[in-house]
């Protein structure tokens, strides 16, 4: 009996066995016969069946089951079937769970529905997995920028700043403050300072993911995570006794901006008053510092000046009446987001901010430095009155004539009555100043004994300075800044004043608005852009259609001896049947297509997408007597807007597309190849695509700024703590949005073309180059900055260093310095993936 029952399991066995293969077999037949249909959601569903019953199968299946995976993710995305997606992904990753492909995928995901933290979490995880793997490093490398913002290498790399406050840390703590809270904790910096100062309790809160887990792993490697509690919770939502045990008696915190107050400390510390600190210091009391609440830094005084500065005022006002032919005056008023923010409901930033010390060109004060106003950290009435408080007016004489381009704000931060930070831009300093620049007015020019007057007030946690204007000395006006009130001789020389305020500001209601980024401000500035596009544009025209004379035809009427307003009447009934087609696909606010259409017989298409951009681009047409039918607006003749690039008609094909190649922080556009491939089948004979090819151009030089900006550089501007290693997991290799004409560096070689991207003959492309450099100056190698020479044809091209460009620069920093000798080669492999250029150097 034993023998037959063994016997009967065998069999049993057997049969499951066979079951099981024929299983297997028939739904691996079934997900093959669904991808031909198309049917991603089954097939996925068989492969998940075949996996598990057969994981011997894994790897043979492995490519297809990512194909499908994929394909299906798609199908979920489009119909918003969240959820499902995320479970797919998740049940993909119990069988592969260490397949970087899958884990890149789900962080792009990710990454498109806003979960920045999660979606940098699989991209790091994928380039753990696969160091080479392009796709992940280029989407962790992106992500990083959101996640660490790059002012920390900077801030952490500045020794001065954190000496300071150790230094303030220490002499609160040895005074008798032994439980600290720090509020945005960052890295944890802070917290250490207070725990080596010998603080009993410290605790720090950090409402992003993904620093909060970075100041855990940094508290931890430097033997502190049982002395310091670091809590992932936003300030304002920490409570007594679910978080922190009882009320400490101290609070640090550096949750300032350029502005003082954008990230939002005087909302925090009015909350940390009222539920987080011990109650402040009695005046007149000689009571022990652990028995009473206190803040570091203690109080800050702001301070502005008038500044003429040429590179704020390209990027906030347009600059000219006329860009290539095409009048721009009086037709729209273009202003920048800053402006726009000082009437908005919305909580908009009202300012920009500058390195004054590396702006472009320099700048010139207008007036002396002006304190603007001062606020005690540790007084909640104070804090809450500033919300509270009216605006007030400021007026500062004008000490030298010039033309008002903006106010400049800095702040003195002083953390005692010891120990202080300023961010003036006379001062070597990490920080960056708060402009406002300066929009609206029909005349921009001041003269000694002007004075410059604005409103300030403090509204949705940032320091707001508004309705900035010029008053004439003979006006004889003068503000005070104690009690809003005008101080003025008699009633006749306040009328003549509030005359002058009302000429010297820019408020035609007829006339539209329209606004705009400050890069795409800058841009309608970019005169060279506009006449390079507008000559190159020409000579494809002509060519394909030499029988017409374009500047006969240039549809303003100018040279033709035609009426305008008749030429338009008559234009607008009759489309010219032989017109020439030009598509401009160039992000944001472009008038190319109004240039193009200045030309001669053709259907000109923007693809605009803002209501308020198109309406602009309406307006100028009209106003130079630009034929309705010659502009439209491409994405409305769109059924799906995510296929940009087809023709124009069943029947046409585009005599001129224009793509976006470079982005004004000085990368190459996401795709650009991908389109410029499709561009080409769509392009009749003759056609063109604009631009037709361009050389990446690089040098090797010096620069300590750069390091500094890019990685923290080990224990010692940290005062021996180990910060570094962790915060460095995501530096990236590329530092954007660059001026080299101010950037401290020194070259140590020439110029050198490192690569060449052909959009109309892709046969000239090489992914990959490499390139001898030449040393012609002894030193170390520390980066390689990179621009762009972007040739339209053979006859026109655009410099993107140029001093007049619209776009910045960008550079390569390398992970560790090269030292050189002059007469040295180096040799640099220089690749290009999917819009991203590496550039290593090979030893």
């Amino acid at each position: 009996m034993p023998n037959s029952n063994a016997k009967l399991h065998s069999n049993h066995r057997g049969g499951r066995e066979a079951s099981r293969r024929e299983l297997v077999s028939r739904s691996l037949q079934s997900a093959q016969h669904c991808l031909e249909n198309q049917d991603f959601g089954t097939a996925y569903a068989h492969y998940l069946l075949v996996l598990n019953l057969a994981p011997e199968l894994k790897t043979t299946v492995k490519e297809t089951f990512q194909f499908t995976l994929f394909k299906w993710a798609e199908e979920l995305d489009s119909v918003a079937r969240i959820q499902d997606l995320f479970n797919c992904y998740e049940q993909a990753l119990e069988l592969y769970p260490n397949d970087e492909v899958i884990c890149n995928s789900m962080g792009e995901h990710l990454f498109r529905m806003g979960f920045r933290d999660e979606a940098a979490g699989y991209f790091h995880k994928a380039v753990k997995l696969n160091p080479d793997f392009a796709d992940a490093k280029e989407n962790f490398y992106r992500v990083a920028n959101w996640l660490v913002e790059r002012w920390h290498f900077i801030m952490l790399n500045d020794a001065r700043r954190n000496l300071t406050y150790l230094r303030a840390i220490e002499k609160a703590v040895h005074s008798g403050s032994k439980s600290v809270l720090d509020i945005g904790t960052g890295t944890g910096i802070l917290s250490m300072f207070a725990k080596k100062a010998g603080a009993s309790f410290v605790y720090a809160c950090e409402l992003s993911k993904t620093m909060y887990e970075l100041a855990r792993d940094v508290v931890a490697a430097n033997n502190m995570e049982r002395e310091i509690k670091v809590l992932h919770v936003k300030s304002l939502d920490l409570e007594i006794p679910k978080h922190i045990p009882e009320r400490v008696s101290l609070v640090v915190t550096e949750t300032v901006d350029a502005g003082l107050f954008g990230e939002g400390i005087v909302e925090s510390l009015i909350h940390a008053w009222e539920h987080l600190l011990l109650q402040p210091k009695p005046k007149n009391q000689d009571i022990s510092a652990g028995d009473y609440g206190r803040v570091i830094p203690a109080s800050a005084t702001i301070f502005g000046m008038a500044v003429e500065c040429k590179e704020i005022r390209r990027h906030h006002r347009l600059g000219m009446q006329e860009v290539a032919g095409v009048c721009l005056s009086n037709s729209v008023q273009f202003f920048s987001p800053t402006y726009a923010a000082a009437g908005s409901e919305e909580t908009v930033e009202p300012y920009t901010t500058e390195k004054l010390s590396r702006i472009p060109g320099g700048y010139r004060a207008l007036t002396e430095p002006c304190q603007v106003m001062t606020v005690d950290f540790n007084n909640l009435q104070e804090l809450k009155s500033l919300a509270a408080r009216k605006p007030w007016k400021l007026s500062l004489p004008v000490t030298e004539g010039g033309i008002l381009d903006a106010v400049v704000v800095w702040f003195v931060l002083q953390l005692d009555d010891e120990h202080s930070l300023s961010t003036s831009p006379s001062e070597e300093t990490c920080w960056e100043q708060a402009v406002y620049p300066v929009q609206g007015l029909l005349d921009y020019s001041v003269k000694t004994g002007d004075t410059v007057i604005m409103e300030v007030c403090c509204q949705d946690c940032y320091l707001k300075i508004q309705k900035i204007s010029s008053l004439p000395s003979e006006c004889g006006m003068d503000f005070s800044d104690r009690d809003n009130t005008l101080s003025l001789g008699n009633e006749a020389e306040l009328c003549n004043a509030l005359a002058g305020l009302q000429t010297s500001t820019k408020q035609d209601g007829n006339t539209p608005v329209c606004v705009l980024e400050s890069t795409e401000i800058a841009l309608l500035n970019d005169v060279t852009y506009h006449e390079c596009f507008k000559a190159a544009m020409s000579k494809v025209l002509l060519s394909l259609n030499p029988s017409k004379d374009l500047h006969s035809m240039d549809v303003d009427g100018h040279g033709s001896g035609i009426n305008p307003q008749e030429h338009q009447n008559k234009s607008s009934v009759v489309v010219d049947p032989d017109a020439l087609y030009i598509l401009d696909v160039s992000e944001g606010f472009s008038i190319l297509p109004i240039i193009a259409g200045k030309l001669g017989p053709v259907r000109a298409y923007s693809s605009v997408e803002k209501e308020q951009h198109q309406a602009a681009l309406h307006v100028i047409a009209e106003a130079n007597h630009f034929p309705k039918e010659t502009l439209e607006f491409w994405l409305s003749h769109l059924e799906e807007e995510s296929v940009v690039l087809q023709r124009p008609k069943s029947d046409k094909l585009w005599s001129i597309i224009i793509l976006d190649v470079i982005e004004t922080s000085g990368l190459i556009q996401q795709e650009v190849m991908e389109k410029a491939a499709i561009s080409r089948c769509l392009l009749h004979s003759g056609g063109k695509i604009f631009p037709q090819y361009v050389l990446v151009y690089g040098m090797l030089v010096e620069s300590e700024s750069l390091l500094l900006e890019s990685a923290v550089q080990g224990t010692e501007p940290t005062l021996g703590f180990n910060i570094a290693p962790f915060i460095n997991q995501f530096k990236v290799p590329v530092r954007v949005y660059l001026d080299l004409s101010t950037l401290p560096c020194v070259p140590l070689s020439k110029p050198a073309e490192l690569l060449r991207l052909d959009l109309m003959n892709p046969l000239l492309n090489s992914p990959s180059r490499e390139v001898k450099m030449q040393i012609c100056k002894s030193g170390r190698v520390t980066a390689i900055p990179f621009w762009y020479h972007i040739h339209l044809d053979e006859d026109h091209s655009l410099n993107t260093s140029d001093e007049c460009s619209h776009w910045k620069q960008a550079a390569v920093v390398l992970d560790e310095p090269i030292p050189v000798q002059a007469g040295d080669e180096l040799v640099l492999d220089v690749q290009h993936h999917k819009s991203n250029i590496s550039i290593t150097v090979k030893r």
